[in-house]
């Protein structure tokens, strides 16, 4: 199966996707990893404020599979968390890569996005 990979996105091996507008940047995850968790039932997102490390777990999801951890693919500063999705989490489905985002983070410092991958390289990866 084929899915959508926004050319405008850069991608992790841990399946979020960042978008960065100069110095914000807006996190999800793809199509593919929603695809592979099936029913999404709950979203742990980390509140206004926090500060978050690019690797470390920032959140998790949890759908009727299994349990997931969500990795901050950047340094920064969470800038607004998407209520609407974490309220719920099934719609997550249907449009991840615009209403769908999960967090906005103030990035600090250089956006380091080097391990990051462009979206056909991300989907030669996931659908090889």
């Amino acid at each position: 199966m084929s899915f959508e990979y926004p050319d405008n996105l850069k991608y992790m091996d841990s399946h979020e996707y960042v978008r960065l507008e100069g110095d914000v940047a807006t996190v999800g995850i793809t199509a593919f990893a929603i695809d592979q968790l099936g029913d999404i039932v709950f979203i742990e997102l980390p509140e206004v404020g926090d500060e978050l490390s690019q690797g470390e777990t920032m959140g998790n999801i949890e759908s009727v599979k299994a349990v997931e951890d969500i990795y901050a693919p950047i340094n920064g500063t969470v800038l607004e968390c998407n209520t609407a999705i974490a309220d719920a989490p099934e719609q997550l489905a249907e449009d991840p890569y615009n209403n769908g985002w999960l967090l906005k983070i103030k990035v600090s410092g250089p956006a380091a996005l080097d391990k990051a991958m462009s979206a056909s390289d991300y989907q030669a990866k996931v659908e090889g």
